[in-house]
């Protein structure tokens, strides 16, 4: 489940041909071969790397066939979050107590946060990926939809390759490329992999200390604020100034319960915080912290990362969310309708793909506002009528 994280936008070695792709594949593979030579690989690895390698369509089908992204909060966060993964968690927060700790201890990540991805991305484990790792990088970087995002991930799969921690034709993951119980591509295993159980391999398929030792680490690469919070419930009140909410327009906690935000249960910590508005300003409302930000460098998704950051705050006690009674959203049909008109109208909405991503929700909430509607980001018939 995880999607294109944000390590993937700087590379780990020189790549000056980063938007080369398409053409014969034979003939992008030899170029492969070339770059990596010239980044410094002896032939015998080189050789021995792409030796069988090969064009794998599911790999693109997969990419393409991404609609689940396309569900609102309430549908997708009920879909993922089940009374079996809440139980599994809570089991598996039990078996590694003392593994979580040290994570505590170490990097300030709450085991809520990791048992989340853990079960979001596996089912704790249980399934991994049966595509080829290699493959679905050299096919993914081979596939001019964004061939900079996955070429450096290949020169890194060679890294580990070279140092006997990759094996190029029985490695197996995510169609992305990522691998092992939390899902991390070979660069995020290169810069972060912690050998958790003390047996000198870094395993991340087969052991889950080193597994949840490794994402607790990268957490903490991608800026993870030791010991803070990420998210919290809260109530809104009825009238306010919706044109504040979204991610990105953190404002002081004293702020927020001054227009009559309120935690719906216990006390809201001293820390910056944006006001969450997933289905407007009539649905479930939350307050996300700093560290929030940081589950967008694991995930672009921003549904997927709202049920993620709720799901690891259920796992550490929270009740189940207020669902409120939200405005009726729109079709998959209806939302491209939208994004089509948001586009003609000078918003970069991205991809027309009828998936409620930052552009759309930005321009939503820009085009609200000029209407004189609730300005919540959240998409509504009326929107697109008054559009």
């Amino acid at each position: 489940m995880r999607i294109l994280s944000g390590l993937l936008a700087t590379t780990l070695f020189a790549t000056p041909a980063l938007a080369q792709c398409g053409g014969d594949f034979e003939s992008f593979v030899a170029g492969l071969k070339s770059e990596a030579l010239g980044n410094g690989f002896d032939q015998a690895t080189v050789d021995g790397f792409f030796q069988g390698v090969r064009q794998d369509g599911a790999v693109i089908r997969a990419d393409r066939a991404q609609g689940v992204f396309q569900k609102p909060f309430i549908d997708f966060s009920r879909r993922l979050i089940s009374a079996n993964r809440i139980e599994r968690g809570q089991s598996m927060s039990r078996k590694y107590d003392s593994v979580f700790d040290r994570i505590q201890s170490e990097y300030g990540v709450s085991r809520g946060v990791l048992l989340a991805f853990w079960a979001f991305e596996t089912d704790y484990g249980a399934v991994q990926g049966d595509f080829n790792t290699r493959n679905a990088l050299v096919t993914l970087a081979h596939d001019c939809r964004r061939p900079d995002l996955f070429r450096p991930q290949i020169f890194a799969a060679i890294e580990l390759y070279g140092q006997n921690n990759f094996d190029p034709n029985r490695t197996t993951g995510a169609w992305a490329g990522e691998i092992g119980m939390v899902q991390m591509l070979p660069r995020d295993i290169l810069e972060n992999g912690v050998d958790g159980d003390g047996d000198g391999k870094v395993s991340l398929k087969t052991s889950a200390p080193d597994a949840l030792m490794s994402g607790a680490k990268m957490l903490s690469h991608l800026g993870w604020r030791p010991g803070e919070p990420w998210l919290q419930e809260v109530t809104v009140p009825a009238q306010m100034d919706w044109s504040l909410s979204g991610p990105g327009k953190p404002r002081s906690v004293s702020d927020w319960q001054t227009m009559g935000v309120q935690a719906r249960s216990g006390n809201l910590p001293d820390l910056p915080a944006s006001l969450i508005l997933p289905q407007g300003h009539k649905g479930p409302a939350f307050l996300a912290f700093p560290n929030f930000d940081v589950y967008f460098e694991w995930n672009q998704s921003f549904v997927y990362v709202l049920t993620a950051a709720y799901f690891g705050t259920r796992l550490e006690g929270a009740e189940i969310y207020n669902a409120g009674n939200p405005t009726e959203g729109l079709s998959a049909a209806q939302m491209k309708q939208l994004q089509s008109k948001l586009q003609a109208r000078g918003h970069d909405v991205g991809k027309i793909d009828g998936i409620l991503g930052a552009g759309t929700r930005a321009a939503v909430q820009a085009e609200q506002a000029r209407l004189g509607l609730p300005a919540d980001a959240w998409p509504t018939v009326e929107l697109l009528n008054r559009l």
